[in-house]
């Protein structure tokens, strides 16, 4: 029972892996494109829980790993929920609590600034794949 557990567990851990992300080039600097990915979520009334500052974390934690490859210049991830949004895709399935919350992130590296955000399933998921990219095709297009 216990192998068939890891097996399973192996099996689900490859498909989170096999998840996507969507990425829109952004016409302007990092600082820019942040300030619009904020004002797209705020504006919809929605609430941002945290900023992860991953492109610090990386750049500050890159020699305690071995490691000098510049990965970003910068990079932070915008974390929020929406409730009606969240509350419908969980009516349909409560296990759809595994995508929430959800991330918008803003990457700068040598080619340039972009804004994206993982891809979801199929399905009721959906709902927040077509949020999150209207969010971003907001950010855009300011």
């Amino acid at each position: 029972m216990k192998h068939l557990i890891t097996a399973i567990s192996l099996g689900l851990a490859t498909t989170a892996y096999a998840e996507e992300a969507v990425t829109v080039p952004f016409d302007g600097s990092f600082e820019d494109a942040a300030f619009a990915v904020e004002s797209a979520i705020v504006d919809k009334g929605l609430v941002i829980d945290y900023v992860s500052h991953v492109g610090e974390m990386l750049a500050r934690t890159g020699a305690d790993v071995g490691s000098d490859k510049m990965l970003f210049k910068e990079a932070d991830i915008f974390i929020f929920c929406s409730a009606v949004v969240s509350r419908e895709v969980m009516e349909v399935n409560p296990m759809n609590i595994a995508h929430c919350p959800y991330g918008i992130f803003v990457a700068e590296n040598a080619d340039g600034v972009v804004i994206g955000y993982r891809s979801y399933p199929e399905g009721e998921m959906q709902k927040v794949q077509d949020l999150l990219a209207g969010l971003v095709a907001e950010a855009v297009e300011d």
